[in-house]
């Protein structure tokens, strides 16, 4: 049985990672109305944004070896340090900043009090709220090449909000792009690559960590489970960036508000436990 939990999490890892509703607190939830009823875990979790991350290296190799060979010329002096994938590269670091130190500070509670259903439904609610206001009143005229290290910071500080599960770390960031007057395209395009170093480091932090405190699934299950975020998430990532090229994001505003209030409703009358 734990092999076919391991696929139908490793699905729902795939499809809302990159979506703005929050992988970790679908995990979370749908933990609950599996035969076990367990948590799969902060370790699980992070485990299996893995894959998905994986599929963001893959979606953007291009960008990526062209930012990373840019980043390191400038320290050579081979490429100037104004250049835009240079910039990059400087602005991904500075940007994964704030999730590494709040992460290694914030860590028990991360793996405890912040994973209770009753903050997942509330950080679906506000959070979907204040990505309905920054759609709305953002001016979407903003590129990724006006992006500055103070945003970079600020993208930061946004993705670092993520690690309560409910708040998304694609909602997180696109709201805080969108506030800012990026466009969603420009939003969700950097939200992808700012989470790679700070995703790669959680992930692979709690596979080792993981040798010695195994949890409710195995390691050749949670790799399964990996593998499918992977396949799934690969495809999402087109879908996504060509739906928000065209549309708002109204779509998951609401979904995350009737998500949030039905896990209201069946944690008051007892139905899940928190």
């Amino acid at each position: 049985m734990n092999w076919l939990e391991a696929i139908l999490l490793g699905l729902v890892q795939g499809l809302t990672e990159f979506l703005p509703i929050s992988s970790s607190a679908h995990l979370r939830i749908v933990g609950e109305f599996l035969p076990g009823a367990a948590d799969p875990g902060a370790a699980f979790t992070a485990i299996t944004q893995l894959g998905t991350e994986t599929a963001v290296v893959v979606y953007f190799w291009r960008d990526i070896v062209s930012i990373v060979k840019a980043w390191f010329g400038s320290l050579t002096g081979k490429v100037p340090r104004n250049d835009p994938d240079a910039r990059m590269g400087w602005l991904v670091i500075i940007g994964s900043l704030p999730i590494a130190v709040l992460g290694l500070l914030f860590q028990d509670q991360i793996e405890s009090t912040f994973r209770s259903l009753w903050i997942v439904a509330t950080m679906l609610i506000v959070f979907g709220l204040f990505l309905a206001i920054a759609d709305s009143i953002g001016r979407h005229t903003r590129t990724l090449d006006k992006l500055t290290y103070k945003h970079g910071i600020l993208y930061g500080l946004a993705q670092a909000l993520a690690l309560i599960p409910g708040v998304s770390r694609s909602g997180g960031t696109i709201t805080a792009g969108l506030l800012m007057g990026y466009t969603r395209g420009a939003a969700a395009r950097y939200s992808f690559l700012l989470a790679i170093p700070a995703v790669f480091a959680s992930g692979l932090y709690q596979l080792v960590k993981s040798f010695g405190e195994p949890g409710p699934y195995g390691l050749g299950e949670t790799a399964l489970a990996t593998a499918v975020a992977f396949g799934v998430g690969f495809v999402i990532i087109g879908w996504f960036l060509k739906y928000v090229s065209t549309r708002s994001y109204r779509l998951f505003v609401w979904y995350r508000i009737g998500l949030g209030t039905l896990l209201f409703v069946l944690l008051g009358f007892g139905i899940i436990n928190a």
